[in-house]
């Protein structure tokens, strides 16, 4: 029924990449587009976990979770303060989420509070979240960017009092 045709059976075929020495696929693959790089992942976060205790600054270009306790200034991309942690400083994030203890001021473009937060600070940002059950304990303020170094964000701190002087 079926035959061969003699065209068909002398008509050369194709080369295909298989036919190819593998140099030969290499490079002609390599010539005809260069693949982009394709961008390099983001680290995970940090973890301060809830045995360690830090005392001084924190700075990280990138993410941290504070699980234990800091006694100093906090600056990152995002920050979150577990449920346990406690920090006492200054924060400093484009993004803070709050689940644990803050003494000292909070600075960031989104700001949330969840409903264990302890605040007990300033709290300078762009879009604010507070929900049910947090505590809280500041002033709120909203600026378009909360994290400029700008002085007159909040008025200075009243001095302390004076000891008087002896009479002498």
């Amino acid at each position: 029924m079926f035959s061969k045709n003699k065209l068909t059976d002398q008509a050369p075929k194709p080369p295909t990449d298989s036919d190819k020495p593998h140099s030969e696929v290499q490079g002609s693959a390599a010539m005809t587009s260069p693949v982009p790089a394709a961008p390099a992942p983001k680290a995970p976060a940090s973890v301060l976990s809830s045995d360690l205790t830090v005392i001084g600054n924190v700075r990280t270009a990138g993410d941290i979770t504070v699980q234990g306790k800091v006694e100093g200034d906090i600056r990152a991309q995002l920050l979150t303060v577990g449920e346990g942690a406690v920090v006492s400083g200054e924060i400093v994030a484009d993004d803070v989420v709050v689940n644990g203890r803050v003494i000292g001021r909070v600075r960031g473009l989104k700001v949330r509070l969840t409903s264990t937060a302890k605040v007990e600070g300033d709290i300078i940002h762009k879009t604010i979240a507070i929900e049910a059950g947090a505590h809280f304990e500041g002033s709120v303020q909203r600026h378009e960017n909360p994290l400029a170094e700008a002085k007159e964000a909040l008025p200075p701190p009243p001095k302390a009092p004076e000891p008087p002087a002896d009479q002498g």
